[in-house]
Formats: structure tokens, C-alpha cells, sequence
């Protein structure tokens, strides 16, 4: 791990289960000043217990008027990391109703731009973003159209950000198939399956964990010499 967070005032988007909440336990092991938000307050209040001496705050990152809030009563901070995520967009696109896609936008491409902009006025110089999209923008696998939409175009504005907003950094990470609660839309036999099936065709033989795209955010978030990057965190699923 690269960078030194004692002290820094770091703010998780969307940090109250999965990749989100594995960045914020790295970052409070790091001696960082941890806030995560999240719409429920129940998973909020379960994080909060699973790491003691985070701190927890409910707000809705598609609602901006709460953002821009939130953001000024938190006053300057060293690093944002968005891990917003919806579940819609995902269907063959013959029959993928296009409502459907506009939730998975509203899901994750919005509240992610949304709690960036809210944030941008209150980041340190030397801050950083780092955004978490997925690396369904790439793979091209069939049923994936609408997740590489939203994905993809997250992925696409970051060289551009990067440059407007400099010395700022802003960069994103890419997973692959991680085992977290994204998937227990599922029944437990067929998440399963999938898994399996995913890790047949990832070089890495199996699925990730939280911990493993967490320590590459720790990194971007960390190394002050990478910005308008995406960092793909796979097991290779996307060679």
C-alpha cells in the first residue's frame, strides 16, 4: 500500500456494505478519518458496528441538495471514493426494457457524478477521487449492453475530469465478479452457479473479494502520481 492516510479526513460514498465497507475498514486500519454514507440506515448502523471508530451519516447521493449539505458540514477533506451502485441495466437489449436502463443510470452514473461535483469545492490540493465502475464496460459479454453503457461512460469522462480538476486526482476501479451483496438478488444455489461459472473463464481461476479491489482504491487514493486512470481489478476476466 502506497500513501500515508493518518489523519486524512476520507469520505466512502456508498461505504456501508461490500467493496465500499472493505475500503473503509483498510482505510480506518490506516489511521484515517472515516466517514461512509449510504441511504440505509440500518446498513449504516452495521458497518458502524463492524468497524468501530468510523463514522456514519445517511444521505441520499441522488438527491443534490442533500450532497451539497452534507459536503459543506464535512468541511475540507483529503479523499473521496465513490462506490454508488445500482442493480438495473443489466438483460438482453432485444428485450431489455429501456426503463430499466434509466434506473441503472439513476442507480450509479448520476448519484456518482452528483456526489463528485458536490465534493469537488471541498477537496484538498492534494486530494484525491477514486470512482468504482466495473469492467462490464469492456467485456462485451451478451446481457451486458446496458451495464457497459453506464459503466462506460463513467470510465470515459475520468481522462477529461482528471485534467479540468488537476492537482486534484481522480481515477477509477474496474472490478471484475466480487463476491459481495450486489449479487444476493440471486437465490444462494444460482449465485453460486454463476460464480462458478465466472471463475471458469477468469485466469484467476475464481471470483474476488472486497479486500482485493479495495487495496487497488488504497493505492490510487494513495500513490500521488496517478490520475486519469482505470485500474481494472479482474482476475483477467477481461484478457
Amino acid at each position: 500500500m502506497s500513501g500515508n492516510f493518518e489523519g486524512k479526513k476520507v469520505i466512502v460514498a456508498g461505504g456501508s456494505t461490500g467493496v465500499g465497507l472493505a475500503a473503509a475498514r483498510q482505510l480506518h486500519h490506516a489511521k484515517a478519518q472515516v466517514t461512509i454514507t449510504g441511504r440505509s440506515k440500518e446498513k449504516l448502523a452495521q458497518a458502524a458496528d463492524s468497524v468501530p471508530g468510523i463514522k456514519t451519516v445517511a444521505v441520499d447521493s441522488s438527491d443534490r441538495a442533500a450532497l451539497d449539505q452534507f459536503f459543506q458540514e464535512q468541511g475540507p477533506i483529503d479523499h473521496l471514493v465513490v462506490t454508488l451502485s445500482g442493480g438495473k441495466g443489466a438483460g438482453q437489449f432485444s428485450t431489455l426494457p429501456l426503463t430499466d436502463l434509466l434506473e441503472g443510470f439513476e442507480g450509479k452514473f448520476w448519484p456518482q457524478l452528483h456526489t463528485v461535483q458536490a465534493a469537488l469545492p471541498h477537496i484538498s490540493k492534494n486530494g484525491s477521487i477514486t470512482i468504482v465502475t466495473a469492467v462490464s464496460s469492456i467485456l462485451g459479454l451478451p446481457g451486458t449492453s446496458g451495464l457497459a453503457a453506464i459503466n462506460g461512460s463513467l470510465e470515459l469522462m475520468i481522462p477529461a475530469i482528471a485534467k479540468e480538476i488537476k492537482p486534484v486526482r481522480i481515477n477509477a476501479v474496474s472490478p471484475g465478479v466480487i463476491d459481495t451483496p450486489w449479487w444476493d438478488f440471486l437465490p444462494q444455489a444460482d449465485k453460486q452457479a454463476a460464480f462458478n461459472e465466472y471463475a471458469a473463464q477468469t485466469p484467476a481461476g475464481r471470483v474476488g473479494q472486497p479486500d482485493e479491489v479495495a487495496n487497488g482504491i488504497l493505492f490510487l487514493a494513495g500513490n500521488n502520481f496517478v490520475t486519469g486512470t482505470v485500474i481494472r481489478i479482474d482476475g483477467g476476466l477481461s484478457l
